[in-house]
């Protein structure tokens, strides 16, 4: 899709007539040519980042939106989580990836790269200097000069399959070769038909031990060489395969100048044959024009759901490069077999079978806004998703709290339930509502038979600590199972948006028992702190207590962050803190106090807490998920003009879209997701309900397209830098004087029009109805 990006200028109108008159600024609307909306995007947002200190912790993903396959140049060694580092400068390859995050690490990955002259086969000395300045990097292509020979290479995607397309100079001795990678590997050049396929097998966990990713690369050019290497960078001359813990084939020719080699590449995880028929369905005879063609317009279509109309190109930029990560994860992990039947191998049972399956997901991030926005933009293909949730329920007995691709014990909470029940709640069709409601209460109930890693249970699986939770009513402190306050907080929201759900099945009598569980974080709320704190198994507090302190009772934060994550009762927070003038009190307290921390329970300071020390803005970390929704919660004080000013500010402070664009982890679309809300000018505080909390637009003018065929405009024409505060709000030309917008009113279309100003207006939503649901108040 295209769109023209109205421009606001004042410019100099000089009146042709002799008598003095002084000059005039008029503003005249000009229209900029005519701009793809995956030219705003920036896939390099993000990759300037370390272990010791991430601004994204992102690669540049070459795909199609939720693809199977992720398509990424390779600046470090096989196996190194952050693949792409900006600041380095040479290049090893193109690998096919699958990683959802450095901490999670890669799967299924095989590379391709290009030389001239002398063979060079191993990844040092194969790797090749290139330049950001002959770098062209976009969602659906990828381009690069590789300096050391002389040669061009360059990559667009289809959900399983690639076009390479590799430009040599004039060289006797020219080859690609296929890195298939470690932990057992196989290929095979077949040069009758220019095809070289295997496949490998290396993983971070979470697969079953017949996993395998086949794999078929189609050249379009005579070999007239061909090697294989074998462990240990074993070069084996004249060889057409090879199996091992490490292999790598290779294919040489002469070349023109100019001359241009094609490969087109798929892979399955169910089969070679598999792979060929995803490689013929999904490229075939195409050109590298016609596969180019249609990955840009996959991307313009799903980016152009929303339009932006606006004067600030940095901030369109940053917008549409935030929204290209909302929609990578999940991965689609099915394919289609030659009766054109979704079939899927399943990493949980090792077995191929019938259905959707999607992965690469942490829920403990992604609960919080990414599956709120596919309910609101995605709805039908969230309720695949859902089928794929259910499928890995019936395949492993449980819900994938981090999959990638199977089962990985990373993060805590129950936050499947929250994800399902939104779903459920916000009229997502095709859900499986009885399993999927059996999968979450199996959650809240029991921790036996969990799955296995390396002989213990995977203890993101299900909840940790159920059994003393289900009894004391929290996860005690003193019983040697980690970030005990964080589970219980999140498993009493999770108990919500169960009952939420029992409750819309009609099953009454779970909803009552939940819902009263769902209060069971007032047992580790101190008055004499007025913050959340371990509580040993007898009933006494931690002792020490240091609410600056990271981890401990904990996950990737402290007590002032963590005090906030009653996403389902803030008024219930308000009254325990003693009313809202206290309550806000303490959330300025959190901004205006300095960064200071306690990083004992770590050992060393970790990037989350660097992240926050950095930013000057006290003890908020927002580059790390707990914290981001606490900007919002000013609006259950009657207070809401300290939200729209503190957004405004992290929206245009934090964020970027330049290769340290971000101020901690993107983690599979979060801190994006909240950038995309937010920017529109509401967010989902709390899933479950049908509600999003007003913040403050970042933009003159937004434009949902809905999937129902509605289309909803946030409107907000004298939007500028100083005018942040909202003077007044109307829906559909009716005054709407409460601080949050239903689910329901989007849906419908429409148009949310703000008039703003760059003074407070503390009387807009200043009633006691004006608020944000709660449950104490329902």
């Amino acid at each position: 899709m295209r769109i023209k990006l109205v421009i606001y200028a004042l410019v100099p109108f000089i009146l042709a007539c002799k008598s003095k008159q002084k000059d005039e600024k008029v503003e005249e609307i000009q229209e900029q040519e005519e701009v793809s909306l995956t030219d705003y995007v920036n896939p390099l947002m993000g990759t300037d980042s370390a272990f010791d200190l991430s601004n994204g912790n992102t690669y540049p993903a070459i795909a199609t939106p939720w693809a199977m396959n992720f398509w990424t140049p390779m600046t470090s060694k096989m196996g190194d989580g952050w693949t792409y580092k900006y600041d380095e400068n040479r290049i090893r390859g193109i690998k096919q990836t699958h990683q959802p995050s450095p901490w999670i690490n890669d799967y299924a990955a095989f590379s391709l790269m290009a030389i001239t002259g002398d063979l060079k086969y191993k990844e040092d000395e194969r790797a090749s200097w290139f330049s950001h300045k002959a770098e062209t990097v976009k969602p659906h292509y990828y381009k690069v000069y590789l300096a050391d020979y002389d040669v061009t290479a360059e990559v667009t995607p289809t959900e399983r399959a690639a076009h390479f397309k590799f430009t040599f100079p004039e060289a006797k001795q020219s080859y690609i070769m296929l890195d298939a990678f470690f932990k057992g590997s196989m290929v095979k050049i077949i040069p009758e038909e220019r095809k070289i396929i295997g496949y490998c097998r290396n993983n971070s966990g979470g697969v079953p031990n017949n996993f395998h990713n086949y794999f078929v690369a189609q050249f379009d050019k005579d070999f007239e060489v061909n090697h294989t290497w074998t462990d240990d960078w074993t070069l084996i001359n004249n060889s057409k395969e090879n199996e091992g813990e490490h292999v790598g084939a290779i294919i040489g020719f002469s070349t023109k100048k100019g001359e241009a080699v094609h490969v087109k590449v798929a892979s399955s995880f169910i089969s070679l044959e598999q792979a060929q028929l995803n490689l013929d369905r999904e490229i075939g005879k195409d050109t590298f024009e016609e596969t180019y063609n249609k990955a840009k317009n996959e991307w313009e279509k799903e980016l152009g759901k929303i339009v932006i109309e606006d004067d600030n190109t940095e901030h369109i930029k940053t917008f549409y490069s935030c929204l290209y990560r909302v929609l990578l994860f999940p991965r689609k992990f099915y394919e289609y077999n030659e009766k054109d039947e979704i079939v899927h191998y399943s990493p949980y049972n090792g077995k191929v079978l019938p259905g959707y399956m999607f992965t690469d997901n942490g829920f403990w991030d992604t609960f919080r806004a990414v599956f709120p926005f596919f309910n609101m933009m995605y709805p039908e293909l969230n309720g695949h998703i859902m089928q794929g949730l259910a499928n890995t329920y019936k395949e492993s007995g449980w819900l994938p709290e981090w999959a990638s691709p199977g089962h990985r014990d990373c993060m805590i909470g129950s936050n499947s339930a929250p994800i399902i029940a939104d779903a459920f709640l916000k009229g997502v069709t095709d859900i499986d509502k009885e399993i999927l409601f059996e999968a979450i209460l199996k959650n809240a109930t029991t921790s036996t038979g969990r799955p296995l890693s390396d002989g213990n249970p995977i203890r993101s699986v299900g909840r940790e600590g159920i059994d003393y939770y289900n009894t004391l009513g929290y996860v005690p402190y003193d019983v040697k199972i980690n970030e005990n306050a964080a589970r219980t907080l999140e498993y009493a929201y999770a108990d919500f948006t169960i009952a939420k759900m029992a409750e819309k099945l009609g099953k009454n009598e779970l909803a009552t028992k939940f819902y009263k569980r769902s209060l069971n974080y007032k047992n580790l709320f101190d008055p004499s702190t007025k913050l959340m704190r371990g509580k040993n198994k007898d009933g006494s507090f931690q002792t020490p207590f240091n609410p600056l302190k990271w981890g401990d009772a904990f996950t990737e934060g402290n007590s002032l962050h963590y005090t906030w994550s009653v996403f389902h009762d803030v008024d219930g927070l308000i009254q325990l803190m003693g009313g809202k003038t206290e309550f806000e009190k303490q959330l300025d307290h959190v901004f205006s106090m300095p960064p200071e921390f306690d990083a004992s329970y770590y050992g060393f300071t970790i990037h989350e807490i660097r992240e926050m020390q950095i930013v000057n803005m006290g003890n908020y970390a927002h580059g790390n998920q707990p914290i981001q929704h606490m900007i919002y919660l000013y609006n259950y004080a009657n207070a809401a003009y300290k939200t729209q000013e503190k957004i405004r500010e992290v929206l245009t402070k934090l964020y970027a879209a330049t290769p340290d664009g971000y101020c901690g982890d993107e983690d599979n679309g979060q801190t994006s997701a909240w950038y995309v809300f937010s920017a529109l000018g509401f967010y989902p505080v709390t899933p479950g309900v049908n509600q999003y909390v007003i913040g403050s637009p970042l933009f003159k003018k937004a434009t949902l397209k809905l999937e129902n065929g509605n289309s909803f405009i946030i409107d907000a024409p004298n939007n500028s830098k100083k005018n942040v505060y909202i003077n007044s709000v109307s829906l559909n030309g009716v005054l709407h004087d409460k601080s949050f917008i239903n689910f329901e009113d989007i849906q419908k279309g429409g148009t949310l029009n703000f008039k703003l100003h760059n003074k407070p207006n503390k009387n807009w939503a200043s009633t006691i109805g004006a608020v944000p649901y709660s449950l104490s108040k329902e």
